[in-house]
């Protein structure tokens, strides 16, 4: 496990290294207090070999605003040095070994980066269904990009635009919008067996 103290010491890891796992936390907050536990027991009771980091807000200030993270704890997941996942709040251990693992696994088949569907999911805080659709795709491996529209009205609008309702969760998953916790449809858009 590895302390960050910069921004500039994260992009170095992250570009060193083929896949990172960064932490975001604030101490002294129960949430993050949570999160910081499980993702150090969950890092140690992963079968895969990873990098994994954290960095306590309260001390480094210059990489929440870079990724545009609002909330802590999140977990930043890089690959290549480029963001490619947020996964938001405290997760049980298996949750976060599961996730490490599925991830490592699915870089790579014969060598070959395994392609995905591109997903977002539009979401608010108080959306229980939100949080479901989050914990399925995490659990399963899948990368995605979320979207909360109680922050970002032009994206809540180009929402609506597209699916014609306003109600959450709204996943595209590469042009086709589910609205609600669809699992058989998420399921078989993403070869979830």
């Amino acid at each position: 496990m590895k302390n960050i103290e910069s921004l500039e010491n994260l992009k170095i890891t992250a570009e060193s290294n083929e896949s990172v796992w960064f932490l975001l936390y604030r101490q002294g907050s129960a949430q993050s207090d949570c999160a910081a536990e499980n993702f150090k027991n969950a890092g140690l009771k992963s079968e895969e070999k990873k990098v994994l980091c954290m960095a306590d807000i309260n001390h480094v200030k210059d990489i929440h605003p870079e990724y545009g993270v609002t909330s802590v704890p999140a977990l930043l997941y890089f690959e290549k040095g480029q963001l490619r996942n947020v996964v938001k709040g405290c997760h049980q251990q298996q949750q976060l070994t599961a996730l490490f693992d599925k991830v490592t696994v699915n870089l790579s088949v014969n060598g070959n980066k395994k392609g995905q569907k591109s997903v977002t999911v539009y979401t608010t805080p108080t959306c229980s269904w939100c949080h479901t659709i989050k914990r399925h795709l995490q659990e399963n491996g899948v990368q995605y990009r979320e979207v909360d529209v109680s922050r970002d009205q032009k994206a809540a609008e180009e929402m609506v635009r597209r699916s014609g309702q306003q109600g959450v969760p709204q996943t595209d998953i590469s042009g086709e919008i589910i609205v609600g916790f669809d699992k058989t449809r998420i399921n078989t858009l993403l070869g979830i067996n």
